[in-house]
């Protein structure tokens, strides 16, 4: 052992040692610093007992008659102090009992308290919960003791109080098509809100499932927390109303309208500020509370998330809406759609005589392919069901018409590939002919010439398949959100909405889950043959080619795969028409494969390379792109052998 090795040594103890010592020192200071606190803690333990022996000492020295006396002092104290901060009116409505009551029209039923003067819950008669056997307990759109509908006011006296605080005077007032209610709390002499709730019962869904609300102010703003502005909380729970906690949960959001375009919070919900907004939803997977506004609303909104799946509720739902008071306004017009994600309802829907554009709400893709929805998808959809098909046969209909639009894709995109191997011995010559890397562009640039000759676009393939995905993804958004198919039926599925499950699994596997879904299940195995039909005509223009192995892997094997998983905890409905997608597409591609001669096509091929062809502008410009590129690659190579 050489001196550095010892001297290393040696430092290695000394900082051992050194930093056992520190550590022990720490801690002893530490443990001291605890018991004293600890010392501290006991000490005033023990004086808030002897406080406590001592108040009930006295207590057990009075008698029967000091008792009361006292009793009667502090109620006097507590009144007047109560007196000084609500006033004798804003008192008398905090200590008058809550009263609940109900109305109802042909599509639900509201629950209206007096408390806060507002709606508690919403029952809608037309629609059912999810539940394994038979569904028979009715939507709630609410958790009635969440719900928070609360004014910041000032009282008389200046003290900071809350509209929930206080029992709201009402009337009902029945006419032949409505029903109106009236809650008024009188804030002092010559000052008042007044929430009149309008419900209609016109056997309009669209009119029916709309509640017209106004807030009727009188003297107001001396009582307003902040100047000028009347600050709102709207806050509830929602229940879980459908089979799939993750897809409703996800689903579940607040929305909001701003500048003629919908918006919504992020996964996280986290508070956000919007300024502008026409109206602001509550929005649930299949279901929505949208509070819509006659004056352009700032609000800051956010959302709690249950922490697991078998919760009492999906989300917690946060706003605070701030509306400018407008000193020569008396009445502010608002209204509530409590209601389904129905596209036909809420198409219609209308508030102080214009479009409230709330069918915004249903994800329907954007603006690539919402049209393809709002023009193909629905009407079809809607006419067949209001004709009294069963949704699996409308589903099966809207595919085959899908298949018949895109056949003309399908077949060019077959022909590009039936092409494409038709010339595959003189791509070989190619590929024989200029087997260097540096001779990469060379090779390139013959291959274009070849397809220039043979009449072959490179792209032909890609670009029908590139057209058609704007409407597979119109189904991925259409399926998951068509209220249509919530409850309906279809073989093994009870619920076209939701995941098909047809053996409950005891344990839970990763990004799969607890059950398997047939549907999904099919779709996969469907997948997986039109890959692997795809890839065998494939296989002639692809082998030998780099990545070959990697690309049938992923391709056959991974992406059927990863498709099982993703999709075992959607919808059954879109699996459904994926797998009748899929078996249509083999369909197609077994009868024009049977109908199209390899031979013949070739034939035809090497006809057009022999008649001479002038070249497009566009193939001039990538030629000599190439040959640039073949330029400054042979100049790297000459420099680097220098």
């Amino acid at each position: 052992m050489d001196k550095k090795t010892i001297i290393g040594l040696i430092l290695m103890v000394a900082v051992f040692v050194g930093f056992t010592w520190y550590q022990g020192s720490e801690a002893e200071k530490y443990n001291e610093w605890k018991r004293e606190q600890a010392a501290v803690e006991q000490a005033l333990a023990d004086k808030q007992a002897e406080e406590r022996r001592a108040q009930q000492a006295i207590e057990d020295a009075m008698s029967e008659e000091e008792r009361m006396q006292r009793d009667s002092i502090e109620a006097a104290r507590k009144l007047n102090a109560e007196l000084y901060a609500y006033g004798s009116q804003l008192l008398a409505a905090k200590n008058t009992a809550d009263e609940n009551f109900s109305v109802e029209n042909d599509v639900m039923r509201v629950d209206f308290s007096t408390r806060g003067g507002k709606i508690v819950n919403v029952t809608l008669k037309n629609y059912t919960k999810y539940a394994e056997g038979e569904r028979t307990e009715l939507v709630e759109l609410m958790q009635p003791a969440s719900v928070v509908f609360n004014m910041d006011l000032l009282s008389e006296s200046g003290t900071a109080i809350n509209s929930e605080e206080f029992s709201y005077d009402y009337t009902i007032d029945t006419a032949d098509q409505s029903t109106k209610v009236a809650m008024t709390l009188n804030l002092s002499a010559d000052a008042y809100i007044k929430y009149i709730y309008t419900i209609y019962n016109t056997s309009n869904p669209s009119r029916d499932y709309l509640i017209d609300f106004d807030v009727d102010v009188q003297g107001v703003e001396r009582h307003l927390a902040q100047a000028g502005v009347m600050d709102f909380s709207w806050k509830m729970r929602t229940n879980m109303n459908e089979r799939g906690f993750q897809n409703e949960n996800m689903a579940t959001t607040i929305a909001y309208y701003e500048d003629g375009d919908m918006d919504d919070l992020g996964a996280d919900g986290k508070n956000e500020n919007v300024e502008g907004v026409e109206w602001i939803a509550l929005k649930q997977q299949y279901f929505s509370s949208v509070l819509i506004s006659g004056e352009l609303l700032n609000a800051d909104l956010s959302f709690v998330t249950s922490a697991r799946e078998g919760a009492d509720y999906v989300k917690e739902f946060n706003t605070k809406l701030h509306i400018p008071i407008n000193a020569n306004q008396q009445t502010y017009n608002f209204a509530f759609y409590y209601g389904p994600n129905d596209f036909k309802i809420l198409n219609n829907v209308e508030f102080e005589g214009e479009k409230s554009n709330i069918e915004e709400l249903i994800p329907m893709g954007g603006m690539l392919v919402g049209w393809i929805n709002r023009i193909f998808t629905i009407p079809i959809f809607n006419w067949l069901s209001d004709n009294g098909f069963n949704f699996g046969i409308i589903i099966l209909i809207l595919t085959i018409l899908v298949k018949l639009i895109i056949l003309p894709l399908t077949y060019k995109s077959y022909m590009s590939t039936a092409k494409m191997r038709a010339i595959r011995p003189e791509l070989d010559e190619l590929n024989a002919k200029y087997p260097r890397q540096e001779d990469a562009m060379k090779k390139q640039q013959a291959m274009m010439e070849l397809y220039q000759k043979a009449g072959i676009s490179p792209m032909g393939g890609c670009l029908p398949l590139l057209i058609q995905m704007p409407i597979l993804w119109a189904m991925f958004r259409f399926f998951p959100a068509s209220i249509e198919l919530r409850g309906e039926s279809f073989l093994w599925a009870d619920d076209l909405s939701s995941y098909d499950s047809v053996l409950k699994l005891p344990f839970n596997i990763p990004f799969y889950g607890d059950h398997v879904s047939l549907f999904a299940l099919l779709m996969a195995v469907a997948l997986f043959g039109y890959s692997f039909i795809t890839y065998k005509q494939q296989a002639a223009t692809t082998a030998g080619q780099p990545g070959a192995g990697m690309m049938k892997f992923m391709m056959v094997y991974f992406m059927p795969v990863m498709m099982l998983f993703f999709f075992n905890n959607y919808s059954s409905g879109l699996c459904y028409y994926y797998f009748l997608s899929q078996i249509f597409t083999m369909i197609i591609m077994f009868v024009i494969r049977h109908t199209v001669d390899d031979e013949k096509v070739r034939a035809k091929l090497l006809a057009a390379k022999a008649r001479p062809k002038k070249k497009s502008k566009f193939q001039e410009r990538y030629e000599e792109a190439l040959k640039q590129q073949q330029e400054q690659l042979n100049r790297e190579q000459r420099r680097m052998r220098r």
